[in-house]
């Protein structure tokens, strides 16, 4: 009986991405019908509610309301709503709902609860008959496959292009900044394949990550702090560019690892300053991103330019990849990490 080489569908679905972004971009049309409604409703206040890694990509798609949108958006507590029964007014609020499973029940609670109290309620998923679906009023179907491995790959960076395409189509754009996507998501795994390579001989006996971006890429150094947490076992947290020299640098010296985000824009570039202190203080520095040649860094791997509003949607890509092999280099199993489910149920 031949044995299943491990982490052979992380593999695969990081390997997917590509053709992924570009059948989604091309069914473009479907989020813009949702967008048009959400559009005609003109909420006056945006919230997102989600967990793990749909919660970074909430995060990430709060910036692109509060700058794109010019809204004010904010994330939902959930347990206000399932263990303290709290029920705000939410007349001209727009809630969505982003869970790649669309089974959790939190989420679901939040999402009813919140219509019944008059906001408008979207589902952003990849599995078009769930629950989370049928209690939202409008849903955008992240359209990313069957995902097999428990570390969330394609769907959480299918999910980012999701959120960009209805957020964008809410302000009336076509989404041409995401047309290229595919394509340069090809280019992004080929060409940064050799620097991941070095980037997991660097890392492989690391115990703790700290990883940091600002703007659209925090929501990538988040994300890759949960990457390399679950599939390696690693004491990885994430930090925005903002807050890392206030405090989190004391505890920075030639023992840690960093893995920042930098793309170009201006969150690439109003973190330059933190990293060369830190690179000055000895830690070993690994730069992701388009601009990652322009700061303080040990090791860059680059990404091909595009506009910084759909930056994590390449920025990721590279990460998933260090984490994947980073778990294989050190024994373990990224398909399968020790005590994970895919469908987590949090009540």
């Amino acid at each position: 009986m031949t044995t299943p080489q491990p982490g052979r569908h992380m593999a695969a679905e990081i390997a997917a991405q590509p053709s992924i972004f570009s059948s989604l971009y091309s069914s473009r049309s479907s989020i813009a019908e949702v967008a048009a409604v959400i559009r005609e409703r003109a909420p006056r206040f945006v919230l997102f509610a989600a967990r793990g890694s749909s919660d970074h990509a909430a995060i990430y798609a709060k910036y692109l309301t509060e700058i794109l949108l010019q809204l004010p958006a904010g994330l939902v507590s959930a347990s206000t709503t399932t263990l303290y029964g709290a029920e705000p007014d939410l007349r001209d609020v727009l809630l969505i709902t982003v869970s790649q499973s669309g089974g959790s029940p939190d989420l679901l609670e939040v999402t009813a609860s919140a219509r019944r109290r008059g906001a408008l309620t979207v589902a952003v998923t990849n599995t078009a008959n769930s629950p989370l679906n049928a209690a939202a009023e409008l849903s955008v179907d992240v359209s990313a496959g069957v995902e097999h491995a428990v570390a969330a790959t394609k769907t959480y960076s299918a999910t980012l292009l999701a959120l960009y395409l209805l957020i964008d189509a809410v302000r009336g754009g076509n989404g041409e900044a995401a047309a290229p996507l595919g394509d340069l998501a090809q280019v992004t795994l080929d060409s940064s394949a050799p620097s991941v390579e070095e980037a997991v001989r660097r890392y492989r006996f690391v115990d703790r990550v700290l990883t940091t971006g600002r703007g659209y890429s925090y929501a990538t150094a988040l994300e890759a702090s949960l990457k390399l947490a679950e599939t390696s076992y690693l004491a990885a947290r994430a930090y925005s560019g903002a807050d890392l020299l206030h405090g989190p640098v004391a505890a920075v010296d030639g023992e840690t690892a960093v893995l920042a985000i930098t793309s170009l824009g201006k969150g690439g570039d109003s973190i330059r300053d933190a990293l060369d202190v830190v690179h000055q203080r000895g830690a070993d520095v690994v730069a992701v991103g388009s601009a990652s040649e322009k700061v303080g860094a040990t090791l860059a791997i680059g990404i091909p330019e595009t506009a910084e509003e759909v930056a994590p949607v390449l920025e990721i890509l590279p990460v998933q990849r260090l984490a994947y092999g980073l778990a294989l280099a050190r024994g373990g199993d990224p398909d399968s990490p020790r005590g994970l489910n895919k469908v987590t149920r949090t009540l």
